[in-house]
């Protein structure tokens, strides 16, 4: 069996109101190609999945982000959904794990609306990237050149817009989790 991740282990953040698909689907291939995942949000227990407008399950958090050290991780996946990165873009724990991320040269896979923390972690200035269509005049705000492509692929940062885009999404953070880490970013 091919594992491109095995001995990599990676950061998933998110917390309620995350698109669970997003979550999911990309989780389920990381370990799928070895990789151990862990679930950061910024509060303990569960987090609430959604199903677009629809609740969807319950997932278990496995750690606080505030608690987490990028030192620990060597790639960094954010899911959409609304709600999630707009929680997580006002909670400074996670905006501080999402910049000393980017800064460390770390592959990072961020999806949909995900891309609204890593604005407001201000990693996105000159990135080529792609989100959902209602976030794109924010990323082009924040200095990113915004593309609509299936899936974008920029110094280890992979972004996709949407559910649809999944399978090429996971492919590609797979793909790109494996080569790890690319030049640092001030």
């Amino acid at each position: 069996m091919n594992s491109p991740l095995s001995g990599k282990t990676v950061a998933i953040l998110a917390t309620d109101g995350v698109e669970q698909v997003e979550l999911t689907e990309p989780r389920q291939a990381l370990e799928d190609a070895g990789a151990a995942t862990r679930l950061l949000s910024i509060k303990e227990g569960e987090i609430q999945g959604m199903n677009h407008d629809q609740r969807g399950d319950r997932l278990k958090v496995d750690g606080q982000v505030a608690d987490a050290r990028v030192d620990e991780f060597d790639a960094l996946l954010l899911p959409g959904g609304v709600a999630n990165p707009d929680k997580l873009r006002t909670d400074q724990a996670a905006v501080d794990f999402v910049r000393d991320f980017a800064r460390s040269g770390k592959p990072i896979g961020v999806i949909c609306h995900g891309p609204w923390t890593m604005i407001e972690a201000d990693v996105v200035r000159g990135r080529r990237m792609t989100s959902w269509p209602s976030v794109r005049t924010d990323l082009r705000n924040a200095g990113a050149e915004v593309v609509d492509e299936e899936v974008v692929t920029d110094q280890g940062i992979v972004s996709s817009r949407k559910p649809a885009d999944l399978p090429a999404f996971c492919r590609k953070i797979v793909e790109e989790f494996a080569e790890g880490r690319h030049s640092a970013r001030a």
